[in-house]
């Protein structure tokens, strides 16, 4: 790094992208020095929102600035070739979710990250919700005992031309977010509808992972994220039950055969923990303490990868109507 604070360039004037620009401004530990944009207008504004200097091109922009980290925030599909720039220019990034929509593509961005040893995240915020952190501690802990099954649910609106949009790049997190509690899946088998138009925006699938407990993730475009529990995640043990409750929200667990169980909630002085754009906060807590320990980032784009290759694996069940075996992760993302 080239001083006491963290140069970060934002690639991405949009809505999300403002909260990458948000959260890193805010912090006294880093220097916003730029925002990179494909239209001009969009890009200014964003750029003087906050008061640095505005870029239509990625190559100039860190030619002129030289930031120690580059976060991009794109549209969900043009991902790739930003991503590459960045990447081939030698700077440490942070990427959105989902890292691409092809598996190819994904494996030349880790392949080029890895030849030039770069620091290479991407931003599975809801890891850092804390009823997830609660989950896993309790998970870890023993408190759940075997896990025997999970259930995902998450569904709202959403638009795009792709097909298989909803599982690519909403159902994701649902990937990443199982595998981190329960292991790595082993087998999944998909069923989904294109009855709304629009692709197949609505779909379940049914998992079971490498230690041979069973799951479910339900995904859907044709719903709304105004609905009370539009998110719900439940693991269910040996010993006792944990669910999730629109991933800030809630937390509740209750041992087997007890009709006492726990509960988290956020106080009423706790708008972080309430919050659910602050799961990125704490993110970035851990993402900036590694980087500056010179370690690699909490949650890798290979767990980008990872989630992508569930979502390949789910596409081809469904279009010939067998379950899939799925490898082990070659590399740990939990």
């Amino acid at each position: 790094m080239t001083g006491a604070r963290v140069r970060v360039a934002l690639v991405g004037a949009g809505r999300w992208g403002r909260e990458h620009a948000r959260v890193f401004a805010a912090r006294e530990d880093v220097e916003l020095v730029a925002v990179a944009g494909r239209t001009p207008e969009r890009t200014r504004a964003r750029a003087q929102e906050y008061g640095v200097r505005a870029y239509t091109s990625i190559p100039e922009m860190l030619q002129a600035e030289r930031p120690d980290l580059v976060s991009l925030s794109l549209p969900n599909q043009g991902h790739f070739g930003p991503t590459l720039e960045v990447i081939r220019a030698g700077v440490p990034l942070l990427a959105e979710k989902p890292l691409v929509f092809d598996l190819g593509e994904a494996d030349i961005l880790l392949e080029e990250a890895r030849r030039r040893n770069l620091f290479f995240a991407i931003n599975f915020n809801h890891r850092y919700a804390k009823p997830v952190q609660l989950a896993r501690a309790a998970i870890e802990g023993g408190r759940l005992g075997e896990i025997v099954f999970a259930s995902w649910r998450f569904g709202g609106e959403g638009e795009s031309d792709h097909p298989h949009a909803n599982l690519i790049e909403t159902q994701c997190h649902g990937f990443d977010m199982l595998e981190y509690l329960c292991g790595p899946v082993s087998n999944v088998s998909a069923h989904m509808t294109d009855k709304t138009g629009g692709g197949y925006r609505t779909l379940a699938l049914a998992l079971t992972f490498e230690s041979g407990a069973v799951g479910t993730l339900l995904g859907t475009y044709d719903a709304s994220y105004a609905h009370p529990d539009t998110h719900r995640l439940e693991v269910g043990g040996t010993l006792g039950r944990l669910v999730i409750h629109d991933t800030v929200r809630r937390f509740d667990f209750h041992p087997n055969g007890s009709e006492l169980g726990e509960v988290w909630e956020a106080g009423y002085f706790n708008d972080r923990g309430r919050e659910f754009h602050r799961t990125f906060d704490a993110h970035l807590d851990a993402l900036l303490a590694a980087f500056r320990a010179g370690e690699g980032p909490p949650v890798h784009a290979e767990a980008g990868r990872r989630a992508l290759l569930l979502a390949h694996a789910a596409i081809r069940s469904f279009e010939t109507g067998r379950a899939v075996e799925v490898g082990r992760p070659a590399v740990a993302v939990g």
